[in-house]
């Protein structure tokens, strides 16, 4: 659906009506295509003066993907690599900060000396990352504050810093820095457009999972089943899991078959129709997996509905029905998958949360906690798949446009849209992209985390 009041304040008069009222005004934000750059560039990468541990590693990333790096004479990030930064010279596409040498509450000085010359030079639609240790891994009491502090330091900066840009945080544990490249490429890059004021944990990889051979097709020789497949996000999910190379199994609803055909044919991807719900559902799975090939890699598990009251006002059957598809299915059907070993080494599991499980909506306790819920299973599921060499994350959807969003009264869907660092809605293929990224086999170093995928909203955490 267009964003009308968007393509309004973009145009000439739109533009000088709303600087005068102090409205918002959305910028279009860059998204990723093939034969765009794996890394938004050139990346200025900076400790601000402290100890840079993960200097090399970073450094060693950026060059890798092809993009420029960037440095400030004097900072331990200089090197003879690097092309000097000046404020009036070429603007950075991305800077990433070392900050995993900050070792107490004085030393957070460095974020203020690598970003307050540099954050506004980011070019629109830039991207900032900032690099840590994850706190529950820092014994030393004064280390571990300085870390912690990282969090707010970045969500503060994600909401101030304007025109389209996104700053995350991505927290490293021992062990995780042979796993970083995966979580650099997509934060640092044009994938993870609406994707902002988050915090990734990268922790030593699962299983045998190594770099994909080919970053431009990370996926390839895998299989991927996706719920949900046949429109909107789940189409999305669809098609941008088989452009990164992996063969696509849809599953939906028989009154969606059609649907779900025309999704799939472009992709040259394999049917399953079917009622997650239904008793035999979890059997039913895993005989259709079976008798496609008995693989499968990739498991999103995106088929969701919504049943809306006031709890006062909530039949039983709307409670159960949002809970039986949202969570209680997934669950099922997972464990079914693992029972019949279908489910291994570098396996993914990728659930479908919302930022509803994180700060409730009105009106939808039920849906509520069934996302909530989602987290949880991750969670949960994260352990049990890295028994057998797998991960499971999950993505909270913000305010994405799609016909259900589109079916929201005029006010609301108004407020949804605005409601974050980006003044926007987002689109299906921004959750695709964050999915894609948790798929990886680079990505075998994040485990049990979800991600939000608002624009950074104003609700939640």
């Amino acid at each position: 659906m267009s964003d009308r009041y968007a393509t309004l304040v973009r145009s000439p008069i739109g533009k000088r009506v709303a600087d005068a009222a102090g409205l918002p005004q959305p910028l279009v934000l860059d998204r990723w295509s093939p034969g765009s750059p794996a890394i938004t560039g050139p990346v200025l990468l900076t400790s601000g003066g402290a100890e840079g541990p993960l200097l090399d590693t970073i450094s060693g990333i950026v060059s890798g993907a092809g993009a420029k790096l960037l440095g400030i004479p004097g900072d331990p990030a200089f090197t003879a690599s690097s092309t000097l930064w000046t404020k009036d010279g070429e603007k950075p596409g991305s800077i990433i900060v070392d900050a995993t040498g900050i070792t107490d509450s004085e030393g957070l000085k460095a974020l203020w000396n690598a970003l307050h010359p540099t954050a506004k030079s980011v070019k629109s639609s830039g991207r900032i990352i900032v690099v840590g240790k994850d706190p529950a891994t820092v014994a030393d009491p004064s280390a571990h504050i300085a870390q912690r502090a990282l969090e707010g330091f970045t969500r503060s900066l994600g909401k101030e810093i304007g025109k389209g840009r996104t700053v995350n945080l991505v927290l490293v544990q021992p062990g995780g820095e042979v796993a970083l490249e995966s979580t650099i490429r997509f934060f640092a890059s044009a994938r993870s457009a609406y994707v902002s004021g988050q915090v990734a944990i990268v922790g030593k990889p699962v299983g045998k999972s190594t770099a994909p051979a080919n970053w431009d097709r990370p996926l390839e020789g895998k299989v991927a089943l996706v719920t949900g497949a046949a429109r909107g996000i789940g189409a999305a999910i669809a098609a941008t899991l088989h452009r990164d190379g992996a063969q696509i199994i849809g599953l939906d609803i028989p009154p969606l078959a059609d649907d779900l055909g025309v999704t799939l044919a472009p992709l040259g991807g394999q049917s399953i129709t079917l009622d997650v719900t239904a008793a035999d559902a979890p059997d039913e799975l895993v005989k259709q997996i079976k008798e496609l090939g008995g693989k499968v890699d990739i498991v999103v598990h995106n088929a969701g509905i919504t049943q809306d009251r006031t709890l006062a006002r909530m039949k039983p059957e709307r409670w159960e029905k949002v809970l039986g598809v949202n969570l209680v299915a997934p669950q099922r059907l997972t464990d079914a998958l693992l029972k019949a070993k279908l489910l291994g080494d570098g396996s993914r599991i990728i659930g479908l949360a919302s930022i509803a499980g994180i700060a409730g909506n009105n009106g939808q306790t039920n849906y509520g906690a069934s996302k909530a819920g989602m987290i949880g299973f991750i969670e949960a599921y994260g352990a049990a798949l890295e028994k057998v060499g797998g991960t499971a994350n999950a993505v909270a959807p913000g305010f994405i446009e799609t016909q259900m969003t589109a079916a929201i009264p005029f006010t609301i869907r108004e407020a949804g849209r605005r409601m974050n660092s980006v003044s926007q809605g987002g689109l299906p293929v921004d959750v695709a992209e964050t999915i894609a990224w948790f798929a990886s086999p680079g990505s075998a170093g994040v485990n049990g985390t979800t991600v939000r995928v608002c624009g950074q909203s104003l609700l939640g955490a």
